[in-house]
């Protein structure tokens, strides 16, 4: 418990200092460990979890890393439901996709599983997003839709999105309670309310954009891979793109408020501030190819190495190392 206190204390000193222009020093060696999974994988999906735990996922298991460094593994009834982004809810459950079965999951905290079937077996599930009125809403890449999920009953129900295979990805709740998504193929920043109306923002073609998540100033920041660019949009369509060379992929915000990008061109991790300034760089000579990024319990975050097979923790600030 004191642990836990210190590094929410320390967090929120953080954050503070950031928002003032000031901080705790910049860590400048030894800032990235790295670990190898317990069972052979892809790692892809990352999020912090019950548990103590940052919890990611494997080909064909979820597993979990606590603050100790071990880890828990946890089988899926599918044999192979290449598993991918994850999730966690309000109620700390850990939910998954199962790209090949066109399934969801959750695990509880006491490591009960549950499957749900989306409308479509080929509906290649990708974001998961919990919105206000309970529901569950994922992306799919394979639908070209967004589905809603009821965790109660497992009834769902798609919503196409209007653009043609428009490779539907990442999705995040907005300040204005839609639901706001990737294109990647059509180049677009999406965004559907509750009730399946869509509005769609067009980008460059060719950008690329890949994931999308809310800051901590109202606005959806997204990566575009192909345009090196870090993509800023408000709930009125404004938008705002910010140069970030080295191929930005996933996208989090750490507890100091600002915004956390892993780079798969040029492995490591970038940070930015609201300013859309850059204010720290970290390379991953491990890494292989980085695709997810979240954000730990302190002031750490985390990144899967897809291509590797390994995970990194990376503690930006000397400070509660």
């Amino acid at each position: 418990m004191k642990l836990v206190v210190l590094l929410t204390l320390t967090a929120a000193l953080v954050a503070v200092a950031s928002a003032a222009g000031t901080g705790p020093p910049k860590c400048e060696s030894d800032c990235v460990t790295g670990f190898a999974p317990p069972v052979a994988g892809s790692p892809f999906g990352i999020t912090r979890g019950p548990l103590g735990s940052v919890w990611f996922s494997l080909d064909n298991a979820v597993a979990r890393i606590d603050r100790q460094g071990d880890m828990t593994t946890y089988s899926v009834p599918e044999p192979k439901p290449n598993i991918g982004w994850m999730a966690t809810d309000p109620a700390s459950n850990v939910w998954f996709v199962e790209r090949l079965t066109g399934k969801v999951g959750k695990i509880t905290p006491d490591g009960e599983l549950t499957e749900y079937s989306l409308p479509t077996a080929t509906a290649l599930p990708q974001g998961l997003v919990f919105a206000r009125d309970g529901n569950v809403y994922v992306s799919e890449q394979g639908a070209n839709a967004i589905a809603r999920l009821d965790p109660v009953t497992g009834a769902s129900v798609d919503f196409p999105v209007p653009t043609p295979n428009a490779t539907v990805q990442s999705g995040t709740l907005g300040p204005d309670g839609a639901i706001w998504f990737i294109e990647r193929a059509a180049a677009k920043v999406g965004r559907m309310t509750l009730t399946g109306q869509f509005t769609e923002y067009p980008l460059t073609p060719g950008s690329f954009p890949n994931r999308i998540v809310t800051g901590p100033d109202g606005a959806m920041w997204f990566s575009e891979l192909l345009a090196n660019k870090i993509g800023r949009i408000t709930t009125d369509g404004t938008l705002t793109e910010y140069p970030m060379p080295g191929g930005p992929v996933g996208v989090t915000f750490g507890k100091d408020r600002q915004l956390y990008v892993d780079l798969f061109a040029s492995p490591g991790v970038a940070r930015m501030d609201l300013d859309g300034s850059e204010t720290g760089r970290w390379p991953i000579p491990q890494a292989v190819g980085p695709l997810q990024i979240a954000t730990g319990f302190g002031l750490d975050i985390w990144i899967t190495d897809t291509s590797g097979g390994k995970i990194f923790e990376l503690t930006p600030y000397n400070t509660g190392r």
